[in-house]
């Protein structure tokens, strides 16, 4: 039996000190399997985006076990967590977090180079051919409408072809159409490497369109049903 993309056990977060302290994750419990893809929705501030932080190693709990593809997050160091997670994480926020001084291909190319690949740029070429930019190659970010920024940051996370992209509120940003063509890249790259997919939203009818839903409330996974056809 294949090892799960995630396994979370007795995550707890809190943040902040003394009275203001703010219990952020209870007690998370979590699997998802290699090549699934889940939607996580609840209120705002039920600890979705801290979910995905933690998942993603951007984040340490105070508490519990966090695996992906079988390795121990809390056994890493600052420099191997980053390294496994320019290796194996891509992450999509809803501010696209582009560099503003970077062509596009270089946005793209920037963590091929940090992990040490050379030519670099061939790759990073092809990733923005996969979203539809081949022509804004050598765009910088302000010259980009938000659909197309938001397509050079998933080119971006795919580029070093990670096991797990995560994605937070990806259409945040962007209009209906725009955001329709940018969840169609999202669910359809990936799953074609056979990588899985972490979705926060609000937005039941992107959640609908993934393999199973987590439901979270007040820092707590409420359940996760299997989605039915």
């Amino acid at each position: 039996m294949s090892l799960p993309a995630v396994a979370m056990r007795g995550v707890d977060l809190s943040l902040g000190r003394g009275a203001a302290r703010v219990h952020i994750l209870r007690d998370v419990g979590l699997t998802i399997a290699k090549g699934e893809a889940v939607g996580i929705v609840g209120p705002s501030g039920s600890g979705k985006s801290t979910l995905l932080m933690i998942m993603a190693g951007l984040e340490r709990p105070d508490r519990g076990e966090v695996a992906v593809d079988g390795v121990s997050l809390g056994t890493l160091g600052e420099d191997a967590l980053a390294r496994f997670r320019g290796a194996r994480i891509g992450i999509v926020f809803q501010s696209f977090h582009l560099i503003p001084t970077m062509t596009a291909l270089e946005n793209v190319a920037a963590p091929l180079e940090l992990a040490g690949q050379r030519n670099a740029f061939a790759p990073a070429r092809d990733e923005l051919e996969q979203v539809g930019l081949s022509d804004r190659l050598s765009h910088y970010p302000a010259q980009l409408s938000g659909g197309e920024q938001q397509r050079v940051a998933l080119a971006r996370a795919l580029s070093p072809n990670p096991s797990l992209l995560i994605a937070d509120e990806p259409t945040g940003n962007l209009d209906e159409e725009t955001g329709r063509a940018i969840m169609d890249l999202i669910f359809a790259l990936p799953a074609r490497r056979g990588a899985t997919l972490a979705l926060v939203t609000h937005d039941p009818a992107l959640a609908a369109r993934c393999d199973r839903i987590i439901r979270m409330r007040s820092g707590a996974v409420e359940d996760a049903p299997l989605v039915t056809a």
